[in-house]
């Protein structure tokens, strides 16, 4: 019996059975594709907590997607807040709590399309940087959604370096009250989301003035539109910016700050605080303010863009073996396009990344929970870690998603193109994740001032974090494979990783160091350097999506099939980057062009190996029709009546054009009239 139609979750199927070329793929499974689903999930149990959440959800008409691409952007945002309120009262119902896995579930269900997704932010900003008192008298009121919170941060002017910001917070000490403004235009905060249309607070952050000194950065709680009449509070100017490539659904908007007053106990003061006298306290360090930062960025991985390159690989791979085009023995029919090896090389390296990339997101969690948790007590030691990881797998992972999903969307071909496919969707949305939450060259750039310190510690004799141990160890200087099959050892190509960060580490830190020592200013030499510690930072970051997928096919030795699917994976992983770095592991002769035969035989073979399990292997993210919301990606793969059959639904096809009547109409009569 079919899997899906065991999971009882078929979706919105155009016929009761399946393609017959989809249906072959599954049934040559190599391992128990539910085994690695629950593998995937973190668990059989949340496997199953999903599937009863997304059954819920997919039952509920309020929450369904179906004439998602029809709708203007006006409509898209009321249909976002209309599913945010109703899935509110729905979650109250089923007896689910945010904080709960269930909410992470129906995020996934909906696809993100909902609103009031940076309140959530809104929250665990006032949870991370807020007193006792303040998480006492904040988080009721936007847990019950008395309140719509946002986050008010990145500026018209500025947004990854928050010490440009300009916005003002002017203490006042015989109000007690903070002064906030706009000096400029700008210091417009600019592209929070929630803001432009429904949010009634914001965490802002401002400058902080004391008696005419400044202290940096600091988080206000802001009420910025009655609870009335949602008017803008006195002072206050906000709205929408308009349209954006995606993301229509969230109103995106722009506040400016005219002698708004806030009091004194408004200012988030878990880690700094203002006494009533003025005295200023601070405690830990400067780099808090990038607490929240930090959790977003695990967040929108996890939630946001991970998901999006699974989602694509579902859809693409699926297409691959429906899709039929040419012959490859002129005797036989027309071949599945996924028999052709071009079409593996640019589908299955994606389909691996997608995996190293859950998997490294999953470790990321546990690293920031633990951190956190560590903050929180006082201990402030892992935060440059903490920082340097986020940043680097922040940059990593949203630019080798992006760039993914584009490939996915190009090898569908034309119907890739159309939106009914879902990826120009999927593709414009994940653009914006290199954007937002940091940009990714400075974050990247961020990462690489954390590696030039802790390799300044290893030759000075200091301790450095786990991260970067590597920096440490002894170099063997040559790669020491002998044949295609040596490069199928985690070993061996961990270290050619490490090797190649390391090198290009430390050449990007002697140049910078020889151009400090010839005089060249530090922040004039840092400049010249950027491209290389960009590629620094990038290979570091490679390096340890590399480790963790390493380890992670190590923890699953009790399920052997699996780990043999996995493992394979992770080779064709570490293998398409070396395949696809040549020049790096080249460079000093670390290996030779021989051994870059081997591992392009090896990796060429992979393809062949992981051919077999494409299908079962996006299977098992498990992605219902609903999710998934595509026309090429269905688990029944009936892709041409469903594109024929979703075209019927297009709002032009159901009346008479006014482009017809008005130009067309009286074209054709003139014609007619001379012939």
């Amino acid at each position: 019996m079919d899997q899906w139609n065991r999971r009882g979750n078929f979706g919105s199927s155009v016929g009761g059975d399946v393609n017959p070329d989809l249906r072959a793929e599954r049934r040559t499974a190599s391992f128990n594709v539910e085994k690695l689903t629950a593998i995937l999930d973190g668990g059989a149990d949340n496997t199953s907590t999903r599937r009863t959440v997304e059954a819920v959800i997919r039952g509920d008409p309020v929450f369904s997607r179906e004439n998602q691409y029809f709708q203007s952007q006006n409509e898209r945002y009321e249909a976002a807040v209309r599913k945010a309120v109703h899935l509110k009262e729905k979650m109250n119902q089923m007896g689910w709590t945010e904080n709960g896995p269930e909410h992470q579930y129906c995020y996934r269900a909906l696809a993100g399309d909902i609103a009031f997704n940076v309140h959530r932010v809104f929250k665990s900003s006032i949870l991370a940087l807020g007193t006792d008192e303040q998480i006492t008298e904040w988080i009721p009121l936007a847990d019950k959604h008395y309140i719509i919170g946002t986050y008010a941060q990145t500026e018209l002017g500025h947004g990854t370096f928050l010490r440009g910001l300009e916005t003002t917070a002017t203490f006042d000490i015989s109000t007690q009250e903070f002064i906030l403004n706009t000096p400029k235009i700008s210091a417009m905060k600019w592209w929070p989301g929630d803001l432009g249309r429904s949010a009634t607070h914001a965490v802002v952050f401002a400058q902080l003035y004391i008696k005419g000194k400044c202290y940096g950065l600091h988080p206000f709680i802001l009420q910025i539109r009655s609870l009335r009449d949602h008017s803008p509070a006195p002072g206050v100017t906000v709205g929408d910016i308009g349209p954006k490539m995606n993301f229509e659904h969230i109103d995106n908007g722009y506040l400016m700050l005219q002698n708004v007053t806030v009091p004194r106990e408004n200012m988030l003061s878990r880690f700094s605080q203002v006494l009533p006298d003025g005295t200023y306290m601070k405690q830990g360090s400067d780099k808090i303010n990038y607490l929240t930062m930090i959790m977003s960025r695990v967040g929108m991985l996890s939630s946001e863009v991970i998901p999006i390159l699974l989602q694509a690989c579902t859809i693409a791979i699926r297409y691959s073996v429906v899709r039929r085009q040419s012959k490859l023995n002129p005797r036989d029919p027309e071949a599945k396009i996924l028999d052709y090896q071009t079409q593996q090389q640019k589908l299955l390296p994606l389909l691996a990344t997608a995996y190293a990339l859950h998997f490294m997101v999953a470790y990321m969690n546990k690293f920031y929970n633990k951190g956190y948790t560590e903050i929180k007590q006082g201990n402030f030691d892992s935060l440059p870690e903490l920082h340097a990881l986020t940043s680097g797998q922040k940059a990593f992972a949203t630019d080798c998603c992006t760039a993914g999903v584009e490939v996915c969307l190009r090898a569908c071909g034309g119907h890739g193109y159309s939106a009914l496919s879902a990826l120009p969707f999927l593709y414009t949305k994940v653009m914006a994740s290199c954007i937002y939450e940091g940009e990714n060259t400075v974050l990247f750039l961020q990462t690489a001032r954390f590696l030039v310190k802790c390799l300044a510690a290893v030759r000075s004799g200091q301790p450095i974090p786990p991260s970067v141990a590597y920096l440490s160890s002894v170099d063997p200087g040559k790669c020491w494979a002998m044949t295609k099959m040596d490069f199928l050892k985690p070993d061996i190509y961990a270290e050619a990783y490490q090797h190649r960060a390391a090198r290009l580490l430390r050449n990007a830190a002697a140049k910078l160091q020889a151009l400090v020592q010839s005089g060249t200013a530090e922040y004039e030499a840092w400049n010249k350097c950027t491209v290389q510690l960009l590629q620094a930072a990038k290979a570091h970051s490679h390096y340890i999506v590399v480790k963790n997928f390493i380890e992670t096919v190590e923890e699953l030795r009790n399920e052997a099939e699996i780990q043999k699917i996995v493992k394979h994976l992770c080779d064709l992983y570490a293998l398409h980057g070396i395949f696809s770095n040549m020049g790096d592991f080249l460079h000093d002769g670390y290996t030779s062009g021989d051994q870059m035969d081997m591992v392009t035989a090896s990796y060429l073979d992979l393809l062949a190996v992981i051919r077999n399990d494409a299908v079962p292997l996006v299977d098992a993210f498990d992605f219902s029709d609903e999710s998934l919301n595509s026309a090429l990606g269905s688990y029944d793969g009936h892709v041409y009546q469903r594109l024929y059959k979703w075209a019927q639904k297009f709002p032009a096809n159901q009346q008479v054009s006014q482009a017809y009547e008005n130009y067309l109409k009286p074209l054709f009569q003139s014609a007619l009239s001379k012939l």
